[in-house]
């Protein structure tokens, strides 16, 4: 692994000029560096660097594929807007962290696709880069663009750019992908001919091989393969061994602070909730776990191999995982001799976890986060959120006398069904968890008062879950809606101890158009990065002015994709995805949500939401 020969691409003129240069230089320990690999394939997140090195699946993936003989996995983050101008002025290419080489000449470009406002970042890549936006433009000298993450479940606002997506789980088929390339390149096969069979490959879809029609308002009708070979579906990947899926023991470690500047081990992936918002809970179903006899070794060896001074348990409801007294007893323990904290995030607040927090926790700094979602039992219902008041009333009394003081409270507003007391009920909860402080704490023990943090982000439905028929309210409705519960927060007792907070609306209406768009909204994602769009996802970049500009100037009917409730038949544009949930399950869901009628967990009772097909995890147990 020598870097002692690389030159930068970057002069020593450029790195001293912007900020955080470490972004743009590679070598950090743990990257790879080869130089007689078949496959060069460049992994993107298409944010900064520090958010994109808090990704684990990026780090699974880079860790996998340079464990391949062959295959030569690099990194690349989108410049920031210093360097970003610098490039377009002295026509430097984009390059690649490891080989500082131009990403245009690899053999694939990997984009991971995360957080729908990161759409025109994708395109800042491309134009960097000297990569033609539509894959129908493409020519053989460059490389082949393959999008994977949770915005693939619906791909088509963005399909026109990619060549390829990747449907699931990437441990999966990479390797059957990676061996056909190298076979069709040493046929002299063309660039089409590698996508038509690629699309053979189970997961993969390539758009370009599909027909899209529309009906007489402009909305999605249908899609089909354009020939026989092409597969009408395509059918998620998932590992169905924990155990047995690659997982990096040595990850890169940055120079600079990342998001998440932590050690990781991931104990499952699934979640057994089925809250009717969280896409997460359904396209990652079956819930399958670790062995805790794994995650220890994959502690110590990650923690051994990269220095780190704080370890975090990942996944979408820690609680839920059955061996964790036993992985905790042990990780307490080993960590602890270590002087090594441990982080516990996604857990739910009862006995048993709470306990489990004030010993790996310094109470005096840290808060307790919570996520009821919203304020009112019945909308707790609607959304199947699985908490009752008492749930959290109790926890908190637990909490508070347990040492801490402060609460992080996470709501949603703009539900489907929800009403204004819904919106005063957030004010009221909040009220009530600070007061059971007062009840709970004598005075002679408080350590300064309580503090209640609020905030309330805005509803966005999403694809694969029960609230994919549900309209969005508008950005005036969402303003509104939180008005309601600031001013019923100034209403409340003890309304000099709660702080509220709540999200920008125009980023989340923006989110919600890409995320049940068709093909039509790639036009406007060209529009809005010709003039001026880039990191959307940043508040200080973001424009709704321009967004709704760029609609309107393309054609864009952007109110019919969010403002409407689909009829029960109605056709997706995600439709052929094959998630192992079934279409019929998540409509059963949504008319038990406008019932307010709560369904159970996949460990109490089975949905029969159809993941049971794939036979692994909690679905065998």
């Amino acid at each position: 692994m020598d870097f002692s020969n690389r030159q930068t691409a970057l002069d020593h003129e450029i790195l001293m000029s912007i900020d955080k240069p470490s972004r743009y230089t590679g070598g950090e320990p743990g990257s790879v560096m080869k130089d007689d690999a078949d496959i060069r394939f460049v992994i993107c997140f298409p944010d900064v660097y520090e958010i994109g090195m808090s990704h684990i699946g990026m780090q699974i993936l880079y860790g996998m594929f340079n464990s391949w003989q062959d295959v030569w996995c690099e990194r690349l983050f989108s410049p920031w807007m210093d360097l970003d101008k610098i490039i377009r002025e002295k026509k430097i290419p984009l390059f690649s962290l490891e080989s500082q080489q131009p990403v245009k000449s690899a053999d694939f470009l990997g984009i991971t696709l995360q957080y729908e406002m990161c759409y025109t970042n994708i395109l800042q890549i491309f134009e960097l880069s000297g990569i033609k936006f539509y894959s129908s433009e493409r020519g053989e000298d460059e490389p082949i663009v393959i999008g994977g993450g949770p915005c693939v479940y619906n791909p088509e606002p963005i399909a026109d750019f990619f060549d390829i997506f990747y449907i699931g789980e990437g441990e999966v088929r990479y390797r059957a992908l990676f061996d056909l390339y190298k076979k069709c390149k040493s046929e002299g096969r063309s660039r089409k001919e590698f996508l038509r069979e690629a699309s053979h490959i189970e997961g993969i879809y390539v758009p370009s091989l599909y027909d899209v029609t529309y009906d007489e308002n402009g909305r999605f009708a249908d899609m089909s393969p354009m020939y026989d070979d092409v597969p009408a579906r395509v059918k998620k990947q998932l590992v169905k061994n924990m155990d047995e899926a690659f997982y990096p023991t040595s990850p890169v470690v940055p120079f600079i602070r990342a998001t998440q500047d932590r050690a990781v081990i991931e104990v499952q992936r699934g979640c057994i909730r089925n809250c009717r918002f969280c896409q997460a809970g359904q396209i990652y179903k079956p819930v399958r776990e670790r062995s805790p006899e794994q995650l220890k070794e994959l502690a110590r060896e990650i923690l051994k191999n990269t220095g780190y001074e704080e370890l975090s348990l990942s996944s979408l409801s820690t609680s839920d995982y059955t061996h964790l007294k036993e992985l905790l007893d042990y990780l307490m323990e080993y960590c602890g001799e270590k002087k090594i904290n441990i982080s516990l995030p996604s857990l739910r607040i009862d006995a048993f976890s709470l306990d489990v927090m004030s010993k790996v926790q310094d109470i005096k700094k840290s808060s307790l986060t919570f996520a009821p979602e919203a304020g009112s039992q019945r909308m707790r219902d609607v959304i199947n959120k699985g908490l009752t008041e008492e749930d959290i009333l109790h926890g908190s009394e637990m909490a508070f006398k347990g040492g801490w003081n402060k609460v992080k409270l996470y709501f949603m507003l703009g539900l489907p069904f929800e009403e204004e007391s819904d919106a005063v009920a957030i004010a009221e909860l909040c009220n009530k968890v600070a007061g059971v402080y007062f009840d709970t704490v004598p005075k002679s023990e408080r350590q300064g008062s309580v503090q209640i943090t609020a905030s309330s982000s805005f509803f966005v439905p999403k694809p694969f879950t029960a609230f994919q028929w549900a309209e969005m309210n508008t950005p005036e409705q969402f303003v509104e809606k939180a008005k309601i519960t600031k001013a019923a927060v100034r209403a409340q007792l003890n309304q000099k101890r709660i702080s509220y907070h709540y999200h920008d609306s125009g980023t989340t209406i923006i989110e919600g158009i890409f995320a049940r768009g068709d093909r039509q909204v790639a036009k406007a994602v060209e529009y809005a990065y010709r003039h001026g769009a880039i990191f959307d996802a940043w508040t200080e970049t973001f424009s709704y002015e321009g967004w709704i500009k760029a609609f309107e100037e393309t054609g864009v009917d952007y109110k019919d994709y969010i403002y409407r409730v689909r009829d029960d038949e109605e056709k997706f544009p995600w439709d052929f995805i094959d998630s192992g949930v079934s279409k019929k399950f998540l409509l059963r869901e949504w008319h038990n949500a406008a019932a307010a009628k709560k369904s159970s967990d996949c460990r109490k009772q089975c949905m029969g939401c159809g993941a049971g097909v794939f036979g692994c995890g909690v679905c065998v147990e």
